[in-house]
């Protein structure tokens, strides 16, 4: 099965990379630019049988003053990949995100794949354009959501990931202030990877599916289960979203969940976490054992 990875240098397209291996052609952005249909021709001249589309403009608040530049990316580089992956008869992949969602679904309560989407920002309706746009003009395709990611390349666009913006404050301050009013789902781009791999693999019923690991928290939380596995003894405050006024609107409540029983490994997002600790050279073994 001869796999291409747009994205491939990014946060989820590196552990996709791993997963997928030999059969996986990397495409990064100096190789194809998605919101070109003439650009997106290569991926014919790699013939491949699937195609995994990570490409996205996800700075959130930067997409509020660039929206044309948004959806050429996030809806219209969705909209020429399907077009192609069709022409070709080959898989999409598309990987959208948690931000379709309005966040208004009652506290505690996590989003299915059966929950209506209505997007409060660019990005997210972007994304939501590219789901469409990915459904309609391929019809061999999955689209996999996905939440508040941490991998080990980290994010190119954003400078890291939380995980470890939040290690390198705890070595600068003596305090730290986080949001305890939004809730999501942390998903380790590793376990998303394999997810997507068996989703393609099995042959799973064409549709939507929610890649992020099992539970939810808020951004307080996870910051506080960090520092707990890794020993760190620092003052965390929680404090509400108004704090932190931001361009963009965030869903007060975008968590995921899946209504799927396919057989895919779903562990906890305090197991992933442990581990992405460990690749990352935070934690070892026997301090894990301890915990």
């Amino acid at each position: 099965m001869k796999t291409v990875i747009i994205g491939a240098n990014g946060q989820l397209g590196s552990d996709l990379m791993k997963v997928f291996g030999r059969s996986a052609t990397p495409l990064s952005h100096q190789d194809i630019e998605v919101s070109s249909y003439e650009s997106c021709h290569k991926l014919k001249e790699l013939e491949p049988d699937v195609i995994v589309n990570t490409a996205a403009y996800h700075k959130t608040d930067e997409c509020e003053d660039n929206p044309e530049k948004t959806y050429a990316v996030n809806a219209i580089g969705a909209m020429n990949v399907a077009r192609i992956s069709e022409e070709i008869g080959c898989l999409n992949v598309y990987i959208s995100t948690d931000y379709v969602f309005d966040g208004m679904k009652n506290k505690g309560s996590s989003y299915f794949e059966h929950d209506i989407p209505n997007p409060i920002n660019v990005y997210g309706i972007s994304k939501l354009a590219g789901e469409y746009a990915t459904k309609n003009y391929c019809s061999r395709y999955y689209i996999g959501r996905v939440s508040s990611l941490f991998g080990e390349a980290g994010a190119s666009g954003k400078g890291g990931n939380f995980v470890e913006t939040m290690i390198k404050k705890s070595k600068e301050l003596d305090k730290l202030t986080v949001v305890n009013d939004i809730m999501m789902s942390p998903t380790f781009t590793l376990d998303a990877a394999k997810k997507i791999k068996i989703i393609v693999e099995k042959g799973f019923e064409y549709g939507t599916y929610h890649l992020s690991n099992k539970g939810a928290c808020t951004w307080f939380d996870f910051t506080k289960k960090i520092f707990e596995i890794l020993g760190i003894d620092i003052q965390v405050e929680p404090v509400s979203s108004s704090n932190f006024p931001t361009k963009a609107k965030r869903p007060i409540n975008s968590s995921l969940a899946s209504e799927f029983d396919l057989d895919l490994e779903n562990r906890g997002w305090e197991e992933a976490l442990k581990e992405y600790l460990m690749i990352k050279g935070h934690l070892k073994l026997n301090s894990v054992q301890k915990h």
